[in-house]
């Protein structure tokens, strides 16, 4: 017999999805679209099989959200170039939704098929590439005449015998004919190393030794082939995504657990804690969740394998030492838009951080210089060429008195991309989403007891992603204070999880005088307001907003205007 899978609504907003393998075992999940994690019913040997769980869920989830977007809000912008963009966020994200439906159903069944039915019998124990445990792999009993396939007893995935000379480790078994040498996650350069991967390191200074390989990469050839028949739709890294117990567990938080939003669609493939691409919310309440539900936290061999991933991606990504510092606790600073390719050391940094950090060694974020550079060019191009970056701040400040059309007209176009793999800011804002998460997993590794995060326009992004992912790391370091300055994040939301490891506070320091945010953020979000112009909705005593629009005329101001509290 043939398998199936399938998911309708109970009531409500309860779903219910069952996967039938080709041997007749059956798995139903049950749940909340909001629930991280449904109700499990079904054959023993199916129930405990966490990589079907998530992927049986995240189907159901995504068939939903596919089944269920709506163009409401985003017909209820009143600004008619703001409208275009939000029904264009809103027709992608139900294009991705239906496609990403269609591969969890995929990855979902053929778990199913082979989980089963395995032998206790000689099982292999090795490293799994698709959970990073040493475990037992025991063997499916498929029909004669199929390609051998082992189950992971931690996570459930499909593995296989990594196939470099004397390792013993498991690779992440492929659905159908196995048409290309298959390696473990080691060897293919996913994880620096299995063993290191929940190693502690004394400071950042050490993090490029900590990403250094263990292992050849011999699986270079394979990814090449694959790469030139498989395109990459969308900004998670195929690493990720086809990694059983990562993409069923990111995808299992649907467009709906954990993020905010009605647009919130793209749930979670972007980045493990960035987020919808969609949206303008972080996401991280559902990407710290990511990490729960796949076994691990930032500082664990998942957060590795993220990490390495995303800096593979970025070859920019540097943690550069400004000065050691006289005892005071350790600073981090990123720059953003127009301002990351600043020439000078410290970007702008240093009479601010000077008067109020004399004492703390200092780190400067190097980060996403193709995506800056490509959103740079689009600010350029508002302008002319000729005029470069001074011409665009000099644009932005000329805004207050032409008013949203001047940017509209020049930037609209460029926004209203039909994909938004290939939209400038939504790309420089998820590489921003990457670069919190890497840098909140490098913190997490360290030894220190707390850090000072300091970050401007989508640099405060990245400062802000990296306090949630620290947040979720219990008896990790503490962040003294968080710094955000014109940040580009949406001003609504609940900010518990932004709170979680800061012992001081946040404080947003934000201008009503920010026309790069007062009309190119809302343009490019749909109409959404960020927080770096009106400052956060919801405030409590450890989220504060700092009004700064006496000392910040222009997006460009905050550095040289503002005294940190």
């Amino acid at each position: 017999m043939s398998g199936s899978i399938q998911a309708y609504v109970v009531g409500g907003t309860q779903l219910r999805a069952e996967v039938i393998s080709d041997q007749g075992a059956q798995l139903d999940v049950v749940g909340d679209v909001t629930d991280v994690l449904p109700t499990v019913e079904g054959y023993a040997s199916l129930v405990s099989n966490r990589s079907l769980t998530s992927n049986t869920w995240a189907f159901a989830k995504a068939w939903y959200g596919a089944r269920t977007l709506s163009n409401e809000e985003a017909l209820a912008v009143s600004d008619p170039e703001e409208q275009k963009i939000a029904l264009r966020l809103v027709q992608e994200s139900r294009r991705l939704l239906e496609k990403q439906s269609e591969s969890f159903a995929r990855m979902a069944q053929w778990i199913a098929d082979v989980a089963d039915d395995v032998s206790p019998l000689e099982p292999k124990v090795g490293w799994c590439s698709s959970c990073f445990a040493r475990t037992e792999h025991r063997k499916s009993n498929r029909p004669a005449g199929q390609l051998p396939v082992y189950v992971c007893q931690a996570c459930g995935s499909p593995t296989l015998p990594c196939v470099a000379p004397g390792c013993e480790n498991m690779a992440v078994r492929d659905r159908g004919a196995v048409r290309l040498p298959q390696y473990c996650a080691e060897h293919r350069h996913r994880i620096p190393g299995f063993e290191k991967a929940t190693e502690r390191i004394a400071g950042l200074w050490e993090y490029e030794d900590f990403f250094k390989y263990d292992k050849p990469d011999l699986g270079r050839a394979t990814r090449l082939a694959a790469f030139a028949v498989v395109g990459l739709t969308t900004a998670a890294p195929v690493a990720l995504l086809t990694a059983p117990a990562i993409g069923g567990a990111i995808g299992s938080l649907g467009a709906f657990g954990g993020l905010t939003g009605a647009a919130a669609t793209s749930h979670g493939l972007a980045v493990l804690g960035g987020g919808s691409i969609a949206t303008g919310g972080l996401g991280m309440a559902g990407g710290t969740a990511v990490l729960t539900v796949a076994g691990a936290a930032v500082g664990g061999a998942l957060g590795a394998s993220v990490s390495n991933a995303y800096i593979r991606e970025d070859k920019s990504f540097h943690i550069e030492l400004l000065r050691p510092g006289n005892g005071g606790v350790p600073v981090l600073v990123a720059n953003g838009f127009l301002t990351e390719g600043d020439h000078e050391r410290w970007g702008g940094w240093q009479p601010m951080v000077d008067a109020r950090y004399p004492d703390s060694p200092v780190y400067r974020v190097r980060w996403g210089a193709k995506e800056l550079k490509d959103l740079g060019v689009l600010g350029v191009g508002i302008v002319g060429k000729a005029g470069g970056v001074a011409a665009v701040k000099a644009a932005a400040a000329h805004a207050a008195k032409a008013g949203a059309q001047f940017f509209g007209r020049a930037v609209g176009p460029t926004l209203l991309f039909a994909d938004l793999a290939k939209n400038p800011w939504h790309l420089a804002k998820t590489r921003a989403d990457k670069t919190g998460v890497i840098v909140g997993d490098l913190l997490a590794r360290t030894e220190a007891e707390s850090y000072v995060l300091i970050g401007h326009s989508l640099g405060a992004r990245v400062m802000a992603v990296a306090a949630q992912a620290l947040g979720s790391k219990p008896g990790g370091p503490r962040l003294q204070s968080v710094h955000l300055l014109g940040a580009a994040i949406g001003a609504k939301g609940s900010w518990d999880t932004l709170t979680a490891a800061v012992d001081e506070a946040v404080y947003n320091y934000h201008s009503t005088n920010d026309n790069i945010l007062k009309l190119v953020y809302k343009l490019a979000q749909g109409g959404q307001t960020a927080a770096g112009l009106s400052g956060f909705r919801h405030v409590s005593d450890k989220v504060m907003n700092v009004d700064v629009s006496e000392q910040v005329k222009t997006h460009f101001d905050y550095q040289g205007g503002v005294e940190l509290k």
